[in-house]
């Protein structure tokens, strides 16, 4: 099969030949316009070959960045909490399950499912990774052990303290009694007949809306929920959620944040509180993931799935599936700035713990900061 490069090379030959053939034939006004055309495909190139040297050259300067932070929050715990909490970049690994045995080597606690873990979580290749593996291969260093499918320790530990108690925040964890609250509900925003203190005649229907990832159920009750009629409101009682770790909705720090976890907690603070039986369920993006899980938990409940920009990538025979997803959402670009952002959070863990330590930790000033600009209550 062709390399890329040749066939990039033939399709500009093909351009040029095509240009050189249209400026003796063709009036002037198309030599122009196929010129310009030229032009914005050499530029297209030079951006992205541009885009390409700079993202490499800055995520390698991240992935630098954070082997440091890892050492440097290590340091930190010990000093701030006379422990260190293991990453997920911790080389001290544990067997979870043996790919050669099948068995379980770690207590799970009867709620969480081996599925629920990405291998995402704990594998994430870096340029200095790759780069440490070959200089170890070239100067002829090679391990005995091999391990077949492995977890960092501290989600051993995660799971390990399902069975017990909760993990306490550490210093740079936010500890505000809503983030740490394990028997808390989500936050919900109800809106329907349940508002009024009139009784109605009309049978009412309930759905559940589900945001996104990096937003909340404001994605809902300021742009959709306004434009509802009356008779919409008043035939309709609508759930709008803020999933767990997002909105005003808890962010316990001993919680693996799994798909199992949004499910079970929207059936606590929905379905359950609200005595909700069957429904109708909207989602946008990630929400999609969480309402077919939901769909799947409760499949004579769910009356309806409205699925918005659900997250669908075909993977390639023989890739891996999540690691595979994870390259297509965060593929380690610069430009434009939504993957920049995307790539830091989903490569980095010590980068975005920095971040965490001065957004998330003070996220109440943050909070009331935007309130006051925004005069938003």
């Amino acid at each position: 099969m062709p390399s890329a490069d040749l066939l990039n090379s033939l399709s500009y030959v093909v351009q040029t030949l095509a240009f050189k053939n249209a400026s003796q034939g063709h009036p002037a006004a198309d030599t122009e316009a196929m010129g310009a055309e030229l032009n914005k495909s050499s530029l297209s190139r030079a951006a992205g070959f541009l885009n390409s040297a700079v993202s490499f050259l800055v995520f390698l300067f991240l992935d630098v960045l954070d082997a440091i932070l890892c050492v440097a929050y290590k340091l930190a715990d010990y000093a701030m909490e006379t422990d260190s909490r293991p990453c997920y970049c911790s080389p001290e690994e544990v067997f979870l399950v043996s790919a050669a045995k099948g068995r379980t080597d770690v207590p799970v606690a009867a709620e969480l499912r081996l599925g629920d873990v990405s291998d995402t979580l704990y594998h994430r290749p870096s340029h200095v990774a790759e780069l440490a593996k070959k200089a170890a291969i070239a100067v002829g260093y090679k391990t005995s052990r091999s391990i077949g499918f492995t977890v960092s320790s501290d989600v051993t530990g995660a799971l390990k303290e399902k069975t017990g108690r909760g993990r306490r925040p550490l210093w740079s964890d936010c500890d505000c009694q809503t983030c740490n609250s394990p028997e808390s509900h989500l936050y919900v925003h109800v809106q329907g007949p349940t508002d009024t203190s009139t009784t109605t005649t009309t049978t009412t229907t309930d759905v559940i809306f589900i945001h996104g990832f990096i937003s909340s159920s404001a994605f809902w009750t300021e742009t959709v929920f306004p434009e509802f009629s009356d008779a919409t409101k008043s035939r309709h009682r609508m759930f709008a959620v803020d999933l767990l770790g997002f909105g005003r909705s808890p962010k316990p720090a001993d919680s693996l944040y799994t798909l199992r976890e949004q499910v079970d907690m929207i059936e606590k603070s929905i379905l359950k509180r609200h005595n909700v039986r069957s429904f109708h369920v909207v989602a946008h993006s990630m929400g999609c993931i969480v309402a077919l899980a939901l769909a799947v938990e409760h499949p004579e409940a769910v009356e309806s799935l409205a699925l918005i920009a659900p997250p669908y990538f075909p993977v390639p025979e023989g890739e891996k599936a999540a690691q595979f997803v994870m390259r297509q959402v965060a593929p380690k670009k610069v430009w434009p700035p939504v993957m920049f952002g995307a790539s830091v959070a989903c490569w980095y863990e010590h980068v975005g713990r920095t971040i965490c330590l001065f957004v998330c930790r003070n996220h109440r000033s943050w909070e009331f900061l935007f309130r006051l600009v925004t005069r938003n209550r």
